[in-house]
């Protein structure tokens, strides 16, 4: 199998781990510094850099400090090129359910999201 596969799978792991424990420490090495991140869920285009969206990250109570079992997992994982990826995900941060379409691109030997494009459900 393409090493690549199990490259992206840890990553899109510490993305995870960043967003159920709210720890901008882990996304800051998992999003590219100039990242964008864009949501129309509400019909209106939410366009944040990284630093309009780590504080709204360190704001939130993680879901783990409220001991919310973990609801994220890959859909599919797509290459175009050496150093250029696209993954579809899914996860969770109660009450919103989001699918998440993340861009990454291998820069300095690591995969960094560039872009996230993301929708959400609001579920009980």
């Amino acid at each position: 199998m393409d090493p690549r596969f199990d490259e992206m799978t840890a990553v899109l792991k510490s993305y995870f781990d960043g967003l159920h424990n709210s720890d901008t420490k882990i996304l800051g090495r998992v999003f590219h510094p100039e990242a964008h991140y864009f949501c129309a869920t509400d019909g209106k285009l939410l366009h944040l850099d990284m630093g309009e969206y780590f504080p709204v990250v360190d704001k939130r109570p993680s879901p783990a400090s409220k001991g919310e079992a973990r609801a994220d997992r890959i859909i599919s994982i797509e290459f175009a090129g050496p150093v250029t990826c696209f993954a579809r995900v899914e996860c969770v941060v109660r009450p919103r359910f989001f699918t998440d379409f993340l861009t990454f691109v291998k820069l300095d030997g690591r995969w960094q999201i560039v872009s996230k494009v993301f929708h959400y459900d609001v579920r009980e």
